[in-house]
């Protein structure tokens, strides 16, 4: 058995330096090829594992633009009911909350005094009209008489100019007459249109005021009217919504689901510099009295549709540097595709940039790279909003060897 070297430290560490520098050498001849593979990013992301996705197929159709504001229900009429005359209420034949029709009697004020002044007109009016019957008589007489030479012609014009002022004071009796008609009318105090009673403040007996005194607030409910706003770049939209009876308006309460259809009835002529909003009213029938005048309600108009266009869901626009940007599955792997948004509603947006039927990626967007692999899965698969996303099987498999490894 041969006798064992013993290495002084300063060879030995000699040696292990060469040993090192011809591993280096090596490895460095074989290993450009590999490096350069790494480097690719079309190869790093074909390598990697495939991300699980849920897809859905962009559709075409077409799609109604839609302006949303919040409104406020405005009445046609709304009236403050005021007596004309100084007087007392004599009875009250409405009651609160009441729906009226046009002219059914609401107030009777008393009318005592006015119904005497028009009694004494009359008299005077028939007092005239006996002297005016005595007045033409002695015309007549007086016309006979000048035929037969018995009186001269003026006499004959002063009965004419009698029976004439007779004529004018029948006629002033008359118009007298007519003026304290007035009063005794503005007495019966009728609705001036159909509408619903306000709150009642005055009773039989009360004294009120000609033109101060507010007996009730008749406001007409149906149809009504819808009052928003709408921002100046959608002014030219609403003008051309308005020939043809007007655009489609919908209106929704907020504690109720169901909309209210009605139409488009009124652009303000000016544009309100301080809020930089135009003025729009709607009309609505209102027959179920639905709509209440000051509510709140949510307001879509119908402003235009786009036709054949391309809907994709909202959630899978991703908002990126360049613009809004969407990943669609093609052969298998992932491409992502500029779009342009042209309209946003609801859950939907019609876009350009994607083809109708193709497969745009919902969930699992956010761990894509263009040309990464993806595996469909059922959308019904997907987790909800706010819950967790469950793993890829391929995910779990590495992660269950993983865990089993020393």
């Amino acid at each position: 058995m041969p006798a064992p070297v013993h290495l002084s430290p300063s060879l030995a560490s000699r040696l292990s330096g060469c040993a090192f520098l011809l591993t280096s050498v090596l490895l460095a001849g074989c290993g450009p090829q590999g490096a350069g593979d790494a480097a690719r990013p079309g190869a790093a992301a074909a390598s990697a594992a495939p991300v699980a996705v849920t897809t859905l197929p962009a559709r075409k159709r077409d799609m109604a633009v839609l302006l949303t504001a919040t409104g406020t229900v405005t009445p046609l009429s709304s009236v403050e009911v005021r007596p004309q005359v100084t007087s007392v209420i004599r009875q009250v034949h409405v009651r609160e909350g009441q729906v009226v029709r046009q002219g059914e009697l609401l107030f009777t004020l008393d009318s005592r005094a006015d119904e005497a002044n028009l009694a004494k007109a009359q008299a005077q009016l028939a007092r005239d009209q006996a002297a005016l019957a005595d007045a033409q008589r002695q015309l007549a007489r007086s016309r006979e008489l000048l035929a037969q030479n018995f009186v001269s012609q003026s006499a004959v014009d002063t009965a004419q100019a009698a029976t004439e002022a007779q004529q004018a004071a029948v006629a002033a009796d008359r118009a007298a007459i007519d003026a304290a008609r007035v009063p005794v009318a503005y007495a019966r105090i009728q609705a001036p249109s159909a509408g619903r009673m306000g709150a009642i403040g005055v009773y039989p007996g009360s004294s009120v005021q000609a033109n101060v005194t507010t007996l009730v607030t008749l406001t007409q409910l149906a149809p009504i009217a819808v009052a928003f706003n709408l921002p100046q770049r959608h002014l030219a939209d609403a003008l051309a919504a308005l020939p043809g009876g007007g655009a489609v308006v919908q209106a929704t309460l907020p504690d109720r689901g169901d909309a209210l259809t009605g139409r488009l009835q009124f652009v303000d002529n000016a544009v309100d510099a301080a809020s930089g909003t135009v003025k729009v009213k709607a009309l609505f029938d209102n027959r179920q009295g639905q709509l209440w005048p000051g509510a709140f309600v949510n307001v879509a108009l119908q402003a235009s549709t786009l036709v054949g266009a391309v809907i994709v869901p909202q959630a899978s626009i991703i908002q990126s540097a360049r613009g809004p940007v969407v990943y669609v599955v093609q052969d298998g792997k992932a491409a992502l595709r500029p779009v342009t948004v042209l309209h946003a509603q609801g859950e939907d947006a019609a876009v350009q940039g994607v083809q109708a039927g193709e497969a745009v990626v919902l969930d699992g967007r956010q761990n894509l790279r263009p040309g990464s692999p993806v595996v469909q899965r059922d959308p019904a698969d997907a987790t909800p909003r706010g819950g967790q996303r469950p793993r890829a099987a391929g995910s779990a498999a590495t992660a269950a060897t993983a865990a089993s490894a020393p």
